[in-house]
């Protein structure tokens, strides 16, 4: 019987190729799809999942109160660390992190640019990080310990083997020993680094992080096994408060944890509480992947019930002679399961042939796991899912015709038939709309974010490190590199000028709410800030030489003179820690962070000699003599800084950046719509070519009594445009209610315009109408002698 069956099956798939083809490429096309979304979800949730100790480790993130107001902050004050430790005895192992940036190594002639981070001692025991040489007692505990990668160790050394207990020159002022050699991070790890400084040695170069009131480091620790994570975060909540850390204010600050392996996916706060991020897009591409593969077995659905009358009598015989239903449900249901087999295939080698430009796309290095059990096991699953959902309907529809009505030739459909296929058109192409609709907002928001005036010009703006002799021999620098024709405006300042994320507290003034805390951005510059960066100033001027006073006085921008309230703001008093300066210019509000996060105070020092650190020289060039501009700047650094290598950024770049992630949704949401559109089409064409052949007989007559080619086809077709207006009426309110959503995550966004709606039904319509008009022409055209000859 089973071979019985398979032969049947067999011969259909080659009688109908066609339909077959359509079939098998429609289900192809929603698995391939939905594989890739599931590889990617799996390495998206495999990230920092590699930890022995997981379920033990935790970050920090504080909670701070102020004017009625609460805030989420995730950097925290450089001691903590150790207080913990110290302080909670289910702590068992803590560290401070810090993001320093590219830092210079050499080694002899030697010289390489390499990420570089500062960690404690306890690091290398709480994270999983392959240590090929040295141990992870060992790695961070001495001050002048350095912990390198594989590549780094390969670079300078040849091997790991010959890197272990070798110094190394570090910024070209002290020497560092190797004492641990550890694997290239992968991909799947949140943090990355090409090697780790010593903390207590950072702290050495970086006196800021010794107090309680700067919050820039990241702190994470392990608790115990046998410790309870609810017990730990009570007693955690007020540890600041012994430290006196918001001074005499009635404000405070409370401490809280989160599960490490959850960091990298839930990083927002709303209400100081985490509150989603990356997971978001893992719930929507996930939701994506089982649409996808829903309208693909829709399609299925309707494209075998558009058959059915070519199958009925097959069924009528079948029953007459004596089948029994649940073995023709069995055949038919057999037939999809063999459908899908040939589709899981077809969806494996498209799979194959698009990982490298999906990988890509998205920055990842995810591989086809061909020697995975667990992904053979999901592929059966999905088989089996996939097949009994396209085979169902088809299968108990057919089962269910009655043979005697069948073989008279008088088989109609049923209006509760009707009705099911046509909701399934409409839900295709209600999911098909909302994801255009998605497709136009997300690259509207995209493109606003990286075309928005930011309040400076990114244009044409380059910043290279600030380090090394570049430190001390600054003014003739300046001085050189303004001499360049190419050139026309040099400056520096102590961050980026694409991000800039530290802060403080310790601004005052007076009239200033005690009860209050309002955390400024400070940044150090040099002279000409303004004219390099191309700032507008509101009011009073940027510093100058001419008045000597400048070197303690301040610029602020706008939204700190807000949060300040004077009127007159221009030669009043800010307090700053011990020391005081006036304010010599307001600057109008930039961005100096991504448009995530709304303008934040600022607070603008002038970085002299003895309060210059390092930073970035920023260079505003020529238009159109960027290459002639970057190879003199080349060489002069090579000159006067001869130890260390000239890197450099392009502010726009490195602002782009910023949005990678809205870029891969943008693009991904793209492919995925155009995708959803097609497979819809799919199955209305399916459902068309059903109409057609239930209403032969009626396009016959119409014919006969003078009814023109055009009248039929719009006839045929209005049914199906009403479908796909009901399909935009039900998907328009969900589709702005999900791109709303989708734009909270952003402190400047878009409006969702009306536009932007009519464009998707517009493009719906017209794809509707182009897939319909085929069958549509196709029936119009048929001689009505063929379609009455039965009558």
């Amino acid at each position: 019987m089973l071979q019985n069956y398979l032969k049947i099956a067999f011969r259909n798939l080659v009688k109908n190729k066609t339909f077959s083809g359509v079939n098998i490429l429609g289900l192809a096309l929603g698995m391939a799809c939905s594989l890739l979304i599931m590889l990617w979800v799996q390495d998206e949730l495999s990230i920092d999942a590699f930890h022995a100790n997981k379920q033990q480790l935790y970050r920090i993130y504080m909670r701070e109160y102020f004017s009625g107001k609460v805030q989420g902050v995730i950097w925290t004050p450089g001691p903590l660390a150790d207080e913990l430790k110290k302080s909670i005895p289910e702590i068992q192992l803590s560290t401070p992190y810090e993001w320093v940036s590219d830092q210079t190594f050499s080694v002899g002639s030697k010289v390489n640019k390499q990420a570089t981070n500062a960690a404690s001692a306890d690091f290398f025991k709480m994270f999983s990080y392959k240590l090929l040489q040295g141990t992870a007692e060992a790695a961070l505990k001495d001050r002048n310990s350095l912990a390198i990668s594989r590549s780094m160790a390969e670079s300078f050394f040849g091997s790991p083997e010959a890197a272990i207990g070798k110094t190394i020159r570090f910024d070209n002022r002290k020497d560092l020993l190797i004492t641990a050699v550890f694997e290239n991070i992968a991909k799947n790890s949140t943090l990355t680094f090409d090697c780790l400084r010593n903390w207590d040695e950072f702290v050495e170069d970086n006196g800021w992080a010794k107090g309680w009131d700067s919050t820039d480091p990241l702190t994470f620790f392990m608790i115990r096994p046998d410790a309870d994570p609810a017990k730990v975060e009570a007693k955690i909540k007020h540890l600041l408060d012994k430290f006196n850390r918001d001074g005499n204010k009635p404000v405070h600050t409370e401490l809280a944890m989160q599960p490490f392996h959850e960091y990298y996916l839930n990083s927002n706060f709303k209400n100081a509480q985490i509150d989603g991020g990356r997971i978001e897009y893992v719930r929507l591409f996930t939701m994506v992947a089982v649409f996808i593969l829903l309208i693909a077995c829709i399609n299925f659905m309707n494209l075998a019930t558009a058959r059915s009358g070519k199958r009925a009598k097959e069924v009528g015989v079948r029953k007459v002679v004596g089948a029994m239903r649940s073995l023709l449900i069995g055949q038919f249901v057999g037939e999809a399961m063999l459908l899908t087999v040939f589709s899981i295939f077809l969806a494996i080698l498209f799979v194959a042939l698009l990982l490298p430009s999906f990988n890509s796309l998205t920055d990842k290095q995810i591989g086809l796991p061909v020697n995975d059990l667990s992904f053979w096991g999901i592929l059966a699953g999905l088989t089996l899912l996939t097949g009994l959902l396209a085979g169902s309907y088809p299968a108990f529809f057919l089962s269910a015709l009655n043979p005697i009505r069948v073989l008279k030739g008088a088989m109609k459909v049923d209006t509760k038939s009707t009705w099911l296929r046509q909701g399934l058109v409409v839900f295709q192409f209600a999911l098909s709309i909302i994801l255009i609709v998605g497709m136009i907002i997300i690259y509207r928001q995209v493109e606003y974010v990286q075309t928005k005036n930011l309040g400076y010009d990114r244009e044409n703006l380059v910043y290279f490190p600030l380090e090394g002799d570049l430190v001390k021999n600054y003014d003739v620098l300046k001085e050189q590199i303004s001499q360049i024709s190419s050139i026309k405006h040099v400056s520096h300042m102590t961050a980026s000028p694409a991000s800039n994320g530290s802060g403080t507290e310790g601004i005052t003034w007076t009239g200033s709410d005690p009860n209050g805390k309002v955390r400024f951005t400070p940044v150090g510059v040099g002279y000409d800030f303004v004219k390099t960066m191309n700032l507008s100033v509101a009011d009073g001027r940027d510093f100058s030489k001419a008045y000597p006073t400048d070197s303690t006085g301040f610029l602020i921008n706008e939204a700190a003179l807000k949060v300040i309230g004077y009127k007159n703001p221009i030669g009043k008093i800010i307090n700053w820690g011990n020391g005081k300066g006036a304010i010599i210019g307001v600057l109008k509000d930039f961005h100096f962070q991504s448009l995530h996060t709304s303008i934040r105070p600022l607070i603008a020092y002038l970085s002299t000699d003895s309060r210059r650190q390092g930073g970035n020289v920023i260079v505003r060039i020529e238009g159109g003599k960027t290459k002639e501009a970057l190879a003199k700047l080349e060489a002069l650094c090579k000159k006067m800084n001869p130890k260390f290598p000239f890197t450099y950024s392009f502010t726009d770049q490195e602002y782009a950046r910023q949005y990678q992630s809205e870029q891969v949704v943008s693009k991904l949401s793209n492919y995925f719509a155009f995708l959803a559109i097609f497979i819809s089409c799919l199955g209305l064409f399916g459902l068309a070519t059903f109409t057609a052949e239930q209403r032969t007989k009626e396009i016959g007559v119409r014919k006969v009594l003078g009814a023109s080619v055009s009248s039929i086809v719009g006839l045929l077709s209005q049914d199906f445009l009403k479908l796909v207006a009901i399909a935009i009426l039900v998907a328009s309110p969900i589709a702005w209610w999900a791109m709303n959503q989708w734009l909270q995550g952003f402190a400047y966004k878009i409006d969702i315009e009306w536009w932007m709606f009519v464009v998707a039904g517009i493009l719906s319509v017209a794809i509707a109408l182009l897939t319909v008009s085929f069958q549509s022409i196709k029936a119009a055209l048929m001689n009505p002698v063929k379609s009455l000859r039965a009558e």
